[in-house]
């Protein structure tokens, strides 16, 4: 009896982690694409509903706390409840930078824009949204194969911001009028490689929740730029 509660309410948790990653994936994407519509109405909305993304994350872990509390998990199914308290604040983090990006979207003021730096930047963000969707079916499906694959991409997104910052120090260089702009790129890009590493780092707990080992995916690779 303990046992089948104990299944039930594991798989509300599952449920629930993975629509709050969902709802956080879907706002990394509106973010921006409100960043390159220079849309300050829709950047406001994501950063009003940051707040339901952060009670989300409370709530899984008033969840997650009493399932340990009254059935006192051992072995998989306490790594099962500890991957799932450490994966929901690193998915709140994730949120955060969708609000800082749209808060960059409300504070920009330079008129002069580059398309093709606007351009890596929507890939990339589409990238980005993407590998949050991964990493929650690797997730719900116990796959730790997968979390290669997450790997690779999070060193692709950090070579396509280095590209972002390249490119947006040359456009400074041969137009003045352009640095406020390229800085807003610069931050920009530097908010999506810090969510592709974060991540990783959900990938990483999902090895953990598998095998119980931890390791690191990506070594050495998680500075801001």
């Amino acid at each position: 009896m303990m046992r089948r509660m104990f299944d039930e309410e594991l798989a509300d948790l599952d449920m629930s982690f993975k629509e709050m990653g969902l709802l956080v994936s879907e706002t990394l994407e509106k973010s921006v694409k409100a960043f390159l519509n220079h849309d300050r109405e829709a950047a406001q909305e994501i950063i009003d509903g940051d707040k339901a993304i952060n009670e989300r994350e409370i709530a899984i872990e008033k969840k997650s706390f009493e399932m340990i509390a009254l059935y006192q998990p051992v072995t998989t199914d306490l790594r099962e409840i500890v991957t799932i308290l450490k994966a929901v604040s690193v998915l709140e983090r994730i949120g955060d930078n969708a609000r800082n990006i749209a808060i960059s979207t409300i504070h920009m003021k330079g008129n002069k824009r580059v398309p093709a730096i606007e351009e890596l930047i929507g890939r990339e963000g589409t990238e980005v949204a993407k590998m949050v969707r991964e990493v929650l079916d690797y997730y719900v499906n116990n796959d730790v194969s997968g979390t290669e694959k997450i790997s690779a991409e999070a060193q692709q997104v950090s070579k396509d911001t280095n590209e972002i910052r390249t490119q947006s120090i040359k456009a400074m260089e041969d137009d003045s009028e352009i640095v406020e702009t390229a800085t807003d790129y610069i931050v920009v890009g530097g908010y999506l490689k810090r969510t592709a590493d974060y991540v990783s780092d959900i990938a990483e707990w999902i090895i953990y929740k598998r095998t119980g080992k931890i390791v690191e995916l990506n070594p050495g690779t998680s500075s801001y730029l």
